[in-house]
């Protein structure tokens, strides 16, 4: 008796109950993190044309834009920070700036929310003249080891504004070991360390880049970023940050690389953040706009899809959406 007419498979899904009752739930609010973008100034709450129901916030319009997703539960937010043209240069020192807008938007969001989990994103391509994230060398390549000084002193400035963790994601090598070690040496071991640990070079982050205006001037990030063809190496990056300290590993992006998140997380008992990214939000906007899809079901089933490949953490720009599909 191991196969039909004796086994009926579909006595267990006949009814919605029954469904109901072997489904795994969706995922609380609690498990979510909603990315955002601040920028300096007041009163500027710009909608980003790629991401519909997202926006580039001055610090006084993200404190409200956060009152309804706080009061919904969300876990945490991932802020990233814009700089203006006149603000950029080669080594973006912008981004280590205490006065600068994610600086200023970890002040604000920890008095405002103490309860909720403030993180955020350490990098320099929205800080460089050029794009890339970290300075270039003689060649014109990103001189690895310096954007490793370079971001340790941005993740000990978010570190200092009191953010609960920083999340490094250049995909330089040993950058997990140099900011951990400027971290505890300043007396933030408490910080937590969450890497972009396997970040893939990716087609998908096209309307995050328009929301950052972070693409690079030339050239682009395939010397730094994983490979998606190459699944050996990108695990390695991964066990490599493990080893280096991180305290929660990330798969970027994810809809596409749920293989990925759950061969990491059968080799690894830390958390596992998968970043839901810009592209995979748009991409299910688009497709129900033409009429091609219900919004509300693909939403819920990517969402699910992510939770049963292993993620902990989902980073989603649903977030700040939650109530409207949490329901089935």
């Amino acid at each position: 008796m191991d196969c039909f007419p004796d086994i009926r498979l579909r006595r267990m899904r006949q009814t919605a109950a029954m469904r109901r009752m072997l489904a795994a739930p969706f995922p609380g609010p609690e498990r979510f993190m909603w990315p955002v973008f601040v920028v300096a100034g007041n009163g500027v709450c710009e909608p980003i044309d790629a991401m519909p129901g997202q926006f580039r916030y001055s610090v006084d319009h993200l404190l409200e834009a956060l009152k309804p997703v706080v009061a919904l539960g969300i876990g945490g937010v991932l802020i990233f920070g814009l700089a203006e043209d006149d603000r950029k240069d080669a080594n973006g020192s912008y981004a280590f700036n205490s006065k600068g807008p994610v600086q200023a938007a970890v002040r604000a969001v920890r008095k405002a929310f103490p309860e909720l989990l403030v993180f955020t994103d350490v990098c320099l391509c929205a800080y460089t003249l050029h794009g890339h994230c970290g300075p270039l060398d003689e060649q014109g390549d990103v001189s690895n080891d310096m954007a490793d000084a370079l971001l340790s002193k941005v993740a000990l400035s978010h570190a200092e504004a009191g953010a609960h963790g920083v999340a490094p994601s250049a995909m330089m090598d040993g950058q997990v070991a140099a900011i951990r070690e400027a971290l505890d040496d300043e007396g933030f071991s408490n910080t937590i360390l969450m890497s972009y640990s396997t970040k893939f070079a990716s087609a998908m982050y096209g309307p995050f880049r328009e929301a950052e205006k972070s693409s690079p001037q030339s050239g682009d990030r395939k010397g730094y970023q994983a490979a998606y063809g190459d699944l050996s190496t990108a695990l390695r990056e991964s066990d490599m940050d493990e080893a280096e300290g991180a305290d929660i590993l990330m798969v970027k992006p994810s809809l596409f690389y749920l293989d990925v998140l759950s061969k990491l997380r059968e080799r690894t008992d830390l958390p596992i953040a998968a970043y839901n990214v810009s592209g995979e939000y748009a991409m299910l906007i688009a497709t129900a706009d033409r009429g091609w899809g219900d919004l509300h079901e693909m939403v819920r089933e990517s969402i699910v899809a992510l939770d049963r490949a292993g993620a902990d953490i989902i980073i989603s720009y649903w977030a700040n959406q939650y109530s409207q599909f949490a329901e089935a």
